[in-house]
Order: C-alpha cells, then sequence, then structure tokens
C-alpha cells in the first residue's frame, strides 16, 4: 500500500510539472534513464545522462532531449520496433514506471546531469551500447570506444 500511495505522489509530481517544455524534457530524461539504465551504478546512469546530453548539443542530433530519446524511424506517427536511437522507445512495450527505487534514482540523476555533473571517462560520448550486443556501428574505424561502466560501452564520434 505504500509502494502504490508513493508512486501515485511521484505520477502526481511528474503531471503537475508537465506543463512546461523544461519540465517535459526533464520527464524525457528521467524516462530514458530509467528505461535505459536504472539497475546501472550511479556513474553509469550519469554516463548514459552525459550521451543524452551530448547529443542535444550536437548539430548532428535533435536540440530538444524529448527529441533525441525519441529519436528514430516513425511510420504512420508510431516508432518502427527496433529503429530507434535508444532501445527502450520501440521495443514494444510500454513505458511504466514500476520501480519506485528506480524512479527516485533516475529522478536524482537528471537532476545532477542538468547541473552539469559530468563523469569524466565518457564526457563527449554520442553512443553506447549494452556490453551483450555489438550493433553494426560499433565496428566503424570513426567511433572511438572511451570504455565500458557498468553494462555499457560508450563510444565518441570522431568522423571529421
Amino acid at each position: 500500500m505504500k509502494k502504490v500511495l508513493i508512486l501515485l505522489i511521484i505520477f502526481m509530481v511528474f503531471v503537475v510539472m508537465m506543463a512546461s517544455a523544461k519540465a517535459d524534457n526533464f520527464n524525457c530524461l528521467v524516462e530514458a534513464l530509467y528505461h535505459e539504465a536504472r539497475s546501472e551504478s550511479l556513474l553509469g546512469m550519469l554516463s548514459v545522462a552525459n550521451v543524452i546530453l551530448t547529443r542535444k548539443e550536437s548539430s548532428t542530433f535533435p536540440n530538444t532531449i524529448c527529441k533525441v530519446v525519441h529519436q528514430g524511424k516513425y511510420w504512420k506517427g508510431n516508432p518502427v520496433r527496433d529503429k530507434c536511437h535508444f532501445s527502450y522507445w520501440c521495443d514494444g512495450r510500454p513505458e511504466r514506471f514500476t520501480d519506485i527505487a528506480g524512479l527516485i534514482k533516475s529522478i536524482n540523476v537528471a537532476e545532477m546531469s542538468l547541473k552539469g555533473i559530468q563523469v569524466r571517462q565518457t564526457v563527449g560520448s554520442t553512443h553506447y551500447h549494452a556490453s551483450y550486443v555489438t550493433p553494426r556501428w560499433a565496428s566503424n574505424p570513426y567511433f572511438k570506444s572511451l570504455g565500458q561502466i557498468g553494462n555499457h560501452i560508450f563510444y565518441i564520434d570522431t568522423t571529421p
């Protein structure tokens, strides 16, 4: 019962916050962190957040957090399964928050990253993937691995 009440309170805070574009982008960052990295360490989650924010600032990617994390191929307004930059967005499953501790951690990491906190090892990285997969782009010689943190390997794009 206590868990449900906490989740309801967090949901209500999100609904109230959705009134501005800034809040929408915060919510998108929390959503991405929760679904992509909630089981990671603080450094792992911060590294994922840093990738998202680095993309947002790059002219190669969309200029808002929401557009960055929802980037992919769409058909009739819906994301095409397995054709998104962030796998959670088009994996065919609904984006639900069922892990309260993971959600709270995601909120805290989103706040930290938006305040400028970065992980030195992954500064400048624009890509990452889980260590148990090898996407085609990872073999591109322009992508240089910055190393692994937790279950994710981080890359910087050195394309001229």
